[in-house]
């Protein structure tokens, strides 16, 4: 299939490459040249635009950073010479996915829903989640090319499923990283040792995608290189509390979520690594998580 890509970043690029080794033919843009360069390496085809490349494919898919990159990715695709479908994997929440659907179909376009889970490794692996609303056909035109990423979820055809159950799955994750950040913390205090309480948690029944995934690769090894910015995180979660509070029900966990999550954009920035979420909690603690045996000097730190 000829396949538009624009959006070439931590998540994107091997969305792209994948979809490339997979025998598709990738037309790509990034704003950022050298990425650009390494996807063409890789045998697609480059872009100068995001409106060349709804020149050149009928499918267009996008990996963005923020809703309003979607709002303006999708306004310049609309002129497309080719273009009939867009398809975003971007969290962008409900309301601007209905947006996008209701500014592209005028023209003909579909705007398919299909944000991702499973990280900068699922995308490397080929092991996404994609969460996807669109009309049945489209859906079944692309699952083979939902497979060149992962395995795919049909969730009806009105606007903006997906992208709540994209946020539903945010929520959570973003709940299990602090929750275990903060009991972690709390057992190193009282004298465990890291290490073993991360092997206890994953034979028991405190396990959390965090115990399993990003605690062996980023905070026991004191990388932080998981590949998800804080500033992506608490986006997400400031979505899942738009989108709840216009539902009318409960955020009250979500709201003590969002607290902390506030607590680490303020103090690392939001370009830093979102399992670097327990700093602050070290910080109040007194102590480190992971890495050489040491300890800190307890503060008044508001992750308290």
């Amino acid at each position: 299939m000829d396949i538009g890509f624009i959006g070439l970043g931590n998540m994107g690029f091997p969305i792209a490459r994948r979809l490339v080794e997979a025998g598709h033919d990738v037309v790509a843009f990034d704003t950022r040249a050298e990425v650009v360069d390494r996807v063409v390496a890789l045998g697609a085809r480059a872009a100068s635009s995001a409106r060349d490349v709804a020149d050149n494919a009928e499918t267009v898919m996008a990996s963005l950073p923020s809703p309003q990159a979607s709002r303006d990715v999708a306004t310049s695709v609309i002129e497309g010479a080719r273009i009939r479908r867009f398809v975003d994997f971007s969290t962008i929440g409900r309301q601007t996915e209905i947006e996008v659907h209701d500014l592209l179909a005028p023209r003909g376009i579909v705007a398919i829903d299909s944000p991702v889970s499973g990280g900068v490794n699922g995308a490397e692996k080929g092991t996404l989640a994609v969460m996807v609303s669109a009309p049945r056909a489209d859906f079944e035109l692309l699952t083979p090319v939902y497979e060149a990423i992962g395995r795919a979820f049909y969730l009806g055809d009105k606007p903006g499923s997906a992208q709540t159950m994209k946020l539903v799955n945010n929520l959570l994750a973003a709940t299990g990283l602090v929750a275990t950040c903060e009991a972690v913390a709390m057992g190193v205090k009282a004298g465990l040792d890291a290490a073993v309480m991360i092997d206890v948690l994953n034979a028991g029944s405190g396990a959390t995608n965090a115990s399993r995934d990003k605690f062996p690769r980023s905070i026991l090894p004191r990388t932080f290189d998981y590949g998800f910015a804080t500033g992506l995180m608490v986006k997400d979660v400031r979505l899942y509390l738009d989108e709840a509070k216009a539902l009318d029900v409960s955020t009250e966990v979500a709201e003590a979520v969002a607290r902390l999550w506030e607590v680490v954009i303020d103090e690392l920035g939001p370009e830093s690594d979102f399992t670097a979420a327990i700093k602050p909690i070290e910080q109040a603690a007194g102590v480190v998580v992971g890495g050489p045996p040491r300890r800190l000097a307890p503060t008044s730190s508001r992750a308290r």
